[in-house]
């Protein structure tokens, strides 16, 4: 029944995420939200460390770029000075944003990957194009108003699972 809600893989960090990781799925590009999974929702620019994954990344030639339900003016001060192409207002789970972004690093579903923190955002959109999905654990204890709704139906699937023994990084 959750299904679509379920990613490929729950990791703890972006970090996890490696070129040779994304290599051996076939993997050649990635969508990735902004607030929560790279960042903090209240930080506005990309800490040396996301700045140094990002170029981890684009140095072992996979393709990323940033999708974002935030306004323009957010996203373009993170992406710009990472020179990271960027999708504003995405409003994921809807699918014109994955189609776009496909387009912008000129990729099939098969070979990109979507990183996010919200499972009825970024992985359900993702999950209904088949693209392989990474649930990032959010990386601040607190969220946007918007996005509280979206945790508390998380915490029933979380709940749902566990009950079924399916392990998410909740419980590592």
């Amino acid at each position: 029944m959750y299904n679509f809600l379920l990613p490929k893989e729950f990791v703890t960090t972006v970090f996890e995420i490696t070129p040779e990781k994304l290599a051996s799925l076939g993997i050649k590009g990635v969508i990735t939200d902004l607030d929560n999974t790279l960042i903090e929702w209240d930080r506005p620019d990309a800490t040396e460390e996301i700045a140094a994954w990002m170029k981890l990344m684009q140095d072992a030639g996979i393709r990323v770029i940033i999708a974002s339900n935030n306004n323009q003016e957010r996203v373009k001060r993170f992406a710009e000075p990472l020179g990271i192409p960027f999708i504003y207002r995405a409003k994921k789970p809807l699918g014109a944003a994955y189609y776009a972004a496909m387009k912008e690093i000129r990729l099939k579903s098969n070979e990109v990957a979507m990183v996010g923190d919200q499972l009825l955002t970024d992985i359900m959109g993702a999950n209904r194009l088949k693209l392989y999905t990474f649930l990032v654990r959010p990386v601040a204890e607190s969220d946007g108003f918007v996005t509280l709704f979206n945790r508390f139906i998380e915490r029933r699937v979380f709940n749902m699972l566990k009950r079924k023994g399916i392990k998410t990084w909740e419980e590592q």
